[in-house]
């Protein structure tokens, strides 16, 4: 039996709500809502939602804020919605940890495909095992990062990752020793080409350290900064 998919939508206009309720409902999804800052995060800590579909600009807490404390906490894949499409919005949603980002107007179809894709690569479902053979595992000292479960565990204890923050970690393991810049980070795990604030990067790396780190302290030195050009993955066997 399939795993019941839910989800926080959060935004304080009633009719995007019940527009996205209804879209995602066709799905089969169980659909939560809230329609201010404060309810979304209390619901978000107290209840294991697959993914959260978070409003920008809302009373109370806006969408940053909430993203913010919310991964203090938790892993939970998080689309923000928005009415601004500057940069910086977007940039700014990244660097605290948002997995995804739709500017307003949206089509509700456009959400449920984003969703889809989150979930297909979000370790907290299933939806990503592949009837393949030979299983996508890749095994270094005290780490082990297995893809076909978008799985990590380090020394043997499963580190807890939010899609992007694994999406990073595999794209560098999957290249031992080679630079990558920032920019080519952007591209490759954001899938973005824009000249923004690059600290996205940066904030995603040091939130993937820590975890590591609160596990095992060689796993997490193996993300090495490269000063003045980005960051690798080194393998060492200490």
């Amino acid at each position: 039996m399939e795993k019941e998919v839910k989800i926080l939508v959060v935004d304080d206009e009633e009719r995007i709500r019940r527009l996205l309720k209804m879209y995602l409902e066709r799905e089969d999804y169980i659909i939560d809502e809230a329609e201010d800052g404060n309810v979304a995060l209390s619901k978000a800590l107290e209840n294991d939602y697959d993914i959260i579909l978070l409003d920008l600009m809302m009373p109370g807490k806006d969408g940053i804020e909430v993203c913010r404390e919310l991964r203090e906490k938790k892993s939970t894949p998080v689309i923000m919605l928005t009415a601004k499409g500057e940069e910086v919005n977007r940039v700014q949603g990244f660097e605290v940890g948002t997995d995804d980002y739709i500017v307003k107007p949206f089509s509700p179809r456009e959400v449920v495909l984003r969703v889809k894709a989150i979930l297909r690569r979000s370790s907290q479902t299933s939806f990503l095992q592949t009837e393949t053979t030979t299983k996508d595992v890749i095994v270094f000292p005290h780490l082990t990062i297995d893809n076909d479960a978008h799985r990590v565990t380090a020394e043997g204890r499963e580190v807890s990752l939010t899609p992007k923050e694994y999406e990073l970690l595999y794209f560098l393991a999957k290249a031992p020793d080679r630079v990558f810049d920032r920019e080519q980070l952007l591209k490759e795990v954001w899938h973005y080409e824009f000249f923004g604030d690059l600290r996205t990067v940066d904030t995603h790396v040091k939130r993937l350290r820590e975890k590591l780190n609160k596990v095992s302290e060689p796993a997490a030195r193996m993300i090495v900064t490269v000063w003045g050009v980005g960051y690798k993955f080194e393998v060492t066997n200490e």
